[in-house]
């Protein structure tokens, strides 16, 4: 079993508190979870490097599965490459490679999609130092990410899925070409709604019994990441009873 935790850096802008709240919320998610995944700012908002969590994180928990989200929208295949490097070398477990959007101060595009960005890295070695992911729509059309499957990532971390019957088409479809899969699940609570409402999310079918739908998809997939953006103290009370 591997239940992953998502978390997500203070802003650069944000006061030296939310970087100790961070690190206390790290000491006490990791005796309750399998791994950490420390987002990169997909909307261009700058944050403290997912990195340099990730690599503080593996230091200290070096028993922890550590994972780093990294937008190539505005990265050079070299700087990317660069990154990647690092992160091997902080003994990172694996990189999510996603395309995110422009920062609100910079509109500069460099033209490398993350299909691309997994192709060179593995055309190059790295996926056999470091695991290497995409990420792929909770209910994606399979023509229209051939060029993801093509680019032979180490697995996929989808977006948040809602339903059993989703898992499953991902797994029939992706398991036999030997892909890992990583599903991302939205812990239901009220102070989580209105990600849920962004996300056009349905939960109504697993929450009031949240840890059978977990364990129903870890028992496909054998991977699972945890996300609760508003609710930490309601996702570290589940894993808790969920470990115990």
């Amino acid at each position: 079993m591997t239940i992953r935790y998502e978390i997500n850096p203070p802003k650069v802008s944000d006061p030296p508190s939310r970087i100790e709240l961070l690190d206390e919320r790290i000491e006490q998610i990791s005796k309750f979870c399998d791994g950490i995944h420390v987002t990169d700012s997909v909307l261009g908002i700058e944050r403290i490097s997912p990195l340099l969590i990730g690599a503080e994180i593996k230091q200290k928990h070096p028993k922890l599965n550590v994972t780093i989200s990294l937008r190539v929208i505005d990265k050079t295949i070299s700087e990317i490459t660069d990154i990647v490097d690092s992160a091997i070398n902080a003994n990172i477990d694996g990189i999510l490679i996603l395309m995110g959007d422009p920062s609100p101060e910079n509109d500069y595009k460099s033209g490398v999609i993350p299909s691309f960005a997994a192709k060179h890295l593995i055309q190059n070695g790295f996926n056999e130092k470091i695991n290497l992911f995409l990420s792929l729509p909770s209910k994606p059309n399979f023509e229209k990410i051939s060029k993801k499957v093509e680019s032979k990532p180490n697995g996929f971390v989808t977006q948040v899925v809602h339903d059993i019957s989703q898992v499953k088409r991902l797994h029939d479809y992706l398991n036999p070409k030997n892909f890992e899969i990583i599903p991302c699940l939205l812990f239901p609570s009220q102070k989580n709604s209105r990600s849920a409402q962004f996300l056009n999310l349905d939960w109504s079918n697993y929450e009031d019994n949240f840890s059978s739908f977990v364990l129903e998809i870890e028992s496909i997939t054998g991977d699972v990441l945890l996300t609760s953006p508003n609710d930490f103290k309601g996702a570290l009370d589940f894993l808790t009873r969920l470990q115990n």
